[in-house]
């Protein structure tokens, strides 16, 4: 069985968000799922909400969020 990776060289996808799941979010953060969970429902880190089950994070706006809120360098 043979992968296929996609690759381009056009500019505009090297600034395109990194969109992940819930569960690798909370494994960057080393945090639990349910922490996410929290913190999307206090609204303290933005989401966007694919389909009712599935939510999708920007790694960039959420560590935004999370340094706003805690006035750190969070990794």
């Amino acid at each position: 069985m043979k992968t296929l990776t996609h690759t381009t060289n056009d500019p505009a996808t090297k600034n395109d968000p990194i969109l992940i799941k819930k569960k690798e979010l909370a494994k960057r953060l080393s945090v639990s799922p349910h922490t996410i969970d929290a913190w999307v429902q206090r609204r303290e880190i933005p989401c966007i909400k694919v389909t009712p089950r599935l939510y999708l994070y920007e790694v960039e706006a959420v560590m935004d969020a999370i340094r706003k809120k805690y006035g750190t360098n969070a990794a």
